[in-house]
């Protein structure tokens, strides 16, 4: 087995090569989660605080305390 027959590793833009591999998966995965977190938390927090103030009375709540 010869030397030369061995590939080199490339050294050559490796890390650029990487971080775009890296920083696509990252926005992506920060995305979902964006997403996730605005249909699971902040959707339903917005109509359970409309639901809440489409019947209240200010005035019957300040009586009562």
């Amino acid at each position: 087995m010869a030397p030369d027959s061995l590939t080199k590793p490339q050294m050559c833009s490796l890390l650029a090569k990487r971080l775009r591999f890296h920083i696509v998966g990252a926005l992506t995965v920060s995305l979902g989660v964006a997403t996730f977190c605005k249909f699971a938390v902040a959707e339903p927090r917005k109509k359970a605080y409309a639901d809440f103030y489409r019947n209240y009375d200010s005035t019957k709540h300040f009586e009562e305390m």
